[in-house]
């Protein structure tokens, strides 16, 4: 059983950028394309604007798995950022503080930088085409 187990890694990692990235990247589209609809948007270029533009680009990248190392390295540093400005300074415990989101998000893209894609994406279609180039 856990050599068939084994076997499937490669696709829960994709499973696993795929489904990181795409709340991470719904959390860009509210705060920049307003959907779905929330009770209030941070102001055009502001600190928490500026982290929902990066969120909605890098998500997207991350979320189709193209250059998934870098998009998911700067997304890492920004959950850090997130998780110590936003967070950490209202208590200790992620529980009571709301960053336990910020800080999972930011270990699952730091993962992906040394993991990679996964063969289902941009990034393994590449590098399967280089192999049979």
């Amino acid at each position: 059983m856990l050599s068939s187990i084994h076997l499937l890694q490669p696709h829960l990692l994709s499973l696993l950028r795929i489904v990181s990235s795409l709340v991470l990247f719904s959390y860009g589209t509210q705060k920049i394309l307003h959907f779905p609809a929330a009770a209030s948007v941070p102001p055009i270029g502001s600190l928490s604007w500026i982290a929902g533009l990066i969120e909605l680009i890098l998500g997207f990248l991350v979320l189709v798995g193209f250059q998934t190392r870098i998009a998911a390295f700067v997304l890492s540093g920004l959950m850090a950022f997130a998780y110590f400005i936003g967070h950490a300074g209202k208590s200790f415990y992620p529980a009571q503080n709301g960053g336990v989101a910020a800080i999972l998000f930011c270990f699952v893209f730091l993962y992906l930088v040394a993991a990679g894609a996964g063969p289902l994406s941009v990034d393994g279609l590449v590098k399967r085409n280089r192999a049979t180039a």
